[in-house]
């Protein structure tokens, strides 16, 4: 009987801490690319450009495409591409700049975070090292509650656009685990005060007027 109950316990403490998550945050998550902002940062969360069974990841390019057509729209003005770099051949950053170059997007209108290794770490060096106070928060629907969560407990104002991705073969595994790791975050925050992997020297984002700010010219120097 104690056994059940406290499986029972963990179960509702399971599910209150991603209810807390979400009432929180859902009021400020935008599904529509030309809703959301305006602001001036755009943070972009890395991911595997390719999926373990060698295709495509959909979720990198549905945040590629959101990013770049949220500069073309001009709801952000500078994006900050953070992701995972632990070894010289995975390099999210580097990966999403070349594709987003490939979007037209300006290297101008682009800053890399090469320790961005988590969620929480992007969030925190966003704050700390690129010196940001408010941005848009770019990635899937079902990852923005956590981020959402997150920034508002490092004092960020943020708000959420969804990049909308088709569903895949084993989203059911994504969403699991994004349940399992928004309880986590909690225990981050507010249990035993996680600190970010790395942090480095203050490098506040040097934000490029648009294009049609320009003096005439100055666009094809």
């Amino acid at each position: 009987m104690s056994s059940g109950a406290l499986v029972l316990l963990a179960a509702l403490l399971f599910l209150a801490g991603n209810a807390w998550v979400l009432t929180q945050t859902q009021g400020r998550i935008e599904r529509t690319l030309s809703q959301c902002g305006p602001e001036q940062v755009g943070i972009v969360f890395g991911t595997s450009h390719w999926t373990r069974s060698g295709v495509r990841n959909p979720h990198f390019d549905a945040r590629m495409g959101a990013a770049s057509k949220l500069i073309r729209l001009g709801r952000v003005r500078h994006l900050l591409l953070s992701g995972d770099n632990r070894t010289r051949f995975y390099n999210e950053p580097v990966t999403m700049w070349r594709e987003l170059r490939e979007r037209y997007v300006r290297d101008e209108d682009m800053t890399l975070d090469y320790a961005g290794f988590s969620t929480f770490d992007t969030l925190v060096r966003a704050r700390d090292v690129f010196g940001v106070e408010r941005a848009v928060l770019v990635t899937q629907a079902w990852h923005l509650p956590r981020a959402l969560f997150i920034a508002d407990a490092l004092g960020l104002e943020a708000v959420g656009c969804a990049a909308r991705t088709a569903r895949v073969d084993g989203q059911w595994r994504l969403q699991a685990r994004e349940w399992a790791a928004r309880v986590a975050t909690l225990g981050d925050l507010y249990l035993w005060g996680r600190e970010p992997y790395f942090l480095g020297p203050f490098e506040p984002l040097e934000i490029a007027p648009p294009v049609w700010e320009l003096p005439y010219g100055r666009e094809r120097e």
